[in-house]
């Protein structure tokens, strides 16, 4: 049996890249360096080329023991059997997503919004993740989010995803106020050497004085 998911970690999301033979390059030199979780994302691709890419990082993921999470999309986690499935809040009603996806992770997108964290975990999701906490060249109007609402959320017992503009220079601040996860994509796939990226982000934790208590194991699948 598969040990319980790191809930605390790089949160590595992939880049609208449509080459699929590419894309799993690079994803595979990122899984290599250490990264928790992977997020599958790409706001560009038709269904097809998100279903394709999706099954074939799918393996991938697998080979590396890391949770293969798809954005936006749970009925496509759920046909190809992935590990779970991350929602914003335009992309289906969460308590729908969490009867379909059954023991796989869900996780729900509360931008700057308390409110909206305490809704999703009402619905049952397992993470919970706040952003964009600096400018990010991905969503340049994002929302903003500030530590606080790390800290704040801390009540609600669920692993806290951090994501927006975040840097190995930034990122210790946000740790330090509660993030389990921290999600990037420029950071790591635009990187001039995304393995050293990634171990640098890694390092965030090390650094850290984090003492919030754990926060609870996700599920195995």
């Amino acid at each position: 049996m598969n040990p319980a998911w790191p809930t605390r970690g790089l949160y590595a999301i992939t880049p609208d890249d449509g080459d699929t033979v590419r894309l799993l390059q690079r994803v595979e030199v990122v899984l290599r360096a250490g990264t928790a979780w992977l997020q599958y994302r790409n706001k560009r691709a038709d269904s097809v080329l998100r279903g394709e890419q999706a099954r074939q990082l799918l393996p991938l993921c697998r080979a590396y023991g890391v949770p293969l999470i798809v954005n936006d999309d749970w009925r496509l986690a759920v046909a190809i059997g992935a590990d779970g499935a991350h929602l914003g809040e335009d992309d289906g009603e969460l308590p729908a997503a969490r009867t379909a996806l059954g023991d796989a992770i869900l996780g729900a997108s509360c931008y700057a919004d308390l409110h909206l964290a305490r809704k999703a975990a009402s619905a049952g999701v397992d993470y919970i993740a706040f952003g964009a906490f600096f400018p990010s060249p991905t969503k340049p109007n994002a929302r903003r989010a500030t530590p606080a609402l790390l800290r704040d959320s801390a009540a609600l017992g669920l692993p806290r995803v951090a994501i927006g503009g975040i840097t190995p220079d930034n990122a210790t601040a946000l740790v330090e106020a509660g993030a389990d996860l921290l999600a990037v994509i420029s950071g790591v796939f635009d990187a001039p050497d995304p393995a050293a990226a990634v171990r640098a982000y890694r390092a965030c934790f090390d650094a850290s004085a984090h003492t919030s208590s754990p926060s609870p194991e996700l599920p195995t699948p």
